[in-house]
């Protein structure tokens, strides 16, 4: 009997150790690679998580009037965001691209034609940054020095032309989905529930969003958690 049960336990102890081995294995293949075709880092998702700075980064392809709202509100509040601007939208209203660089906000890249950029090569790729990028600097003197991609969709040629070009390449945290609710009280919701420092929040210049921002900066206050730009949430002290 005695022999018996010690078989028994040794070969419990032979499957656990099998089980272990097995999703030791799994759990590595699973492990996302860089391609091999990769030489740049990767976006970047959230700022300082060890800080109390949050930063709701506008992407701008259209609405003028809602873009002059956001600053105004901003303004009046004294805070600084990032706007992530289309080539071809600021190609047509650089008085805003002026506007606000003069006002202290950052002026980051978003592609010119808002293209599929993780089907592009690696030459479509920089096309669409340098395009904006040279754009910005003609008309304001700044060299933008992030980037996302539209609808966050990139690839190794995305990484690689981004980073020849100087940029960081910057996806979010915390999206509200605003191109597609046109909920205010949503857009709050999705501003604000569970946001912590770090955070990097997707605004995009609607109406809803303008009337849901004076809550959203209130409750980010509420909070104890400072609103400022992308460059200073991922990179400052």
């Amino acid at each position: 009997m005695g022999i018996l049960l010690k078989g028994r336990r040794l070969a419990a102890a032979s499957n656990l150790l099998l089980i272990v081995i097995t999703l030791t294995v799994a759990a590595v293949c699973f492990i996302p690679q860089p391609a091999a075709t990769v030489s740049a880092p990767a976006p970047y998702t959230c700022g300082n998580r060890q800080s109390n700075k949050v930063s709701l980064m506008f992407n701008v392809y259209e609405g003028a009037e809602q873009v002059g709202e956001i600053l105004d509100i901003l303004r009046n509040r004294g805070l600084k965001a990032t706007f992530f601007m289309g080539g071809c939208f600021a190609d047509d209203h650089t008085d805003l691209l002026v506007r606000i660089a003069a006002e202290g906000h950052e002026l980051a890249n978003h592609g010119y034609f808002h293209i599929a950029q993780d089907t592009a090569d690696e030459e479509r790729n920089r096309e669409e940054i340098e395009s904006t990028d040279k754009l910005i600097r003609a008309a304001t003197g700044v060299k933008p020095v992030l980037f996302a991609p539209p609808s966050g969709a990139y690839g190794p040629a995305t990484l690689n032309a981004a980073r020849q070009l100087g940029y960081f390449v910057v996806l979010w945290s915390k999206d509200t989905i605003d191109w597609k609710y046109s909920d205010p009280d949503k857009v709050y919701t999705r501003a604000t529930d569970g946001i912590k420092g770090g955070d990097l929040v997707l605004m995009h210049p609607k109406p809803h969003t303008v009337q849901a921002l004076p809550r959203i900066l209130d409750r980010l206050a509420a909070l104890g958690l400072v609103q400022t730009t992308v460059s200073e949430n991922i990179f400052g002290e």
